[in-house]
């Protein structure tokens, strides 16, 4: 019997103020570094304040969450921008009510 690999799923945070690219620029980090984006949700606020949050697969990744995270921190944060990754499990049981 073969068994279907698990992915290993993170959430990803983005905040700060809204302005063109963002979504592209988060995206392009996460393919260049074979991160699969399953779910993304996106709202500006207040028409200024961008927030967005993303579950991705990163099972096919060489890199870990820190690794990740410097990439995106790097690609977003001359924009202003702050980039949060949490482990989803971990996510999930923080938020467990």
């Amino acid at each position: 019997m073969v068994q279907a690999k698990k992915g290993k799923k993170i959430v990803i945070a983005v905040i700060g103020r809204d302005q063109v690219g963002i979504v592209a620029k988060v995206a392009t980090v996460l393919a260049e570094n074979t991160v699969n984006i399953e779910d993304i949700n996106q709202k500006v606020f207040a028409g200024d304040v961008f927030a967005m949050t993303m579950m991705a697969d990163i099972s096919g990744s060489a890199l870990g969450l820190a690794e990740i995270n410097a990439k995106l921190d790097e690609a977003v944060g001359p924009m202003g921008l702050k980039v949060t990754i949490q482990d989803a499990e971990l996510f999930q049981y923080m938020h467990r009510v």
